[in-house]
């Protein structure tokens, strides 16, 4: 080999160096922020990752207090449909409408007379106007005393009773006495 061609080879080592040297703190800088955006991606990606994490686990607590507040507005409903029921119950019996109620069998014969027997004519210890059934006269519990109660009232008003047809006035034009 010709000295020209070392010389060469030496230049272009010396300059290849050069630039390495030049070059080698930016390649290293350039490589130390990847290496930090690589740290800073594996960072992101572990806290997202606790916070689904975090929103899963609070996702089904929501989702079972959801459930238990359900639960709980039943619960309220029915207490509330248990308190109605008493309330009911309890103006059946100031009303003296469930006496039955509190009359045993074997007392029956200790308040005949008494208001709380006056509705049971079948003596069976229940209230004839909620049985439904025959009453002693023929006629359907409730519906056959209502019936009974207009009849009274009519018969008093003087309703119900027909003249013949031929005594009555026509329809539209007034009787005339002679």
């Amino acid at each position: 080999m010709s000295t020209g061609a070392i010389v060469a080879i030496v230049i272009v080592a010396l300059i290849v160096v050069a630039l390495l040297a030049f070059l080698m703190p930016r390649m290293r800088a350039r490589a130390r922020v990847q290496k930090r955006e690589r740290e800073l991606a594996a960072r992101r990606e572990r806290v997202a990752g606790e916070h689904r994490r975090e929103a899963d686990v609070r996702e089904r607590e929501a989702a079972e207090a959801e459930q238990r507040a359900r639960i709980a507005e039943r619960e309220a409903q029915a207490q509330r449909a248990q308190a109605d029921l008493h309330q009911e119950k309890a103006g059946l019996h100031e009303r003296g409408m469930a006496d039955h109620e509190l009359i045993e069998k074997d007392e029956r014969e200790r308040f005949a007379g008494t208001s709380a027997m006056s509705h049971d004519r079948d003596a069976d210890g229940v209230d004839d106007r909620r049985e439904g059934g025959a009453l002693d006269d023929g006629r359907m519990g409730t519906a056959g005393e209502y019936e009974r109660g207009r009849e009274d009232e009519a018969a008093a008003r003087g309703r119900f009773q027909r003249e013949s047809i031929a005594d009555a006035p026509a329809p539209g034009r007034e009787e005339t006495r002679r």
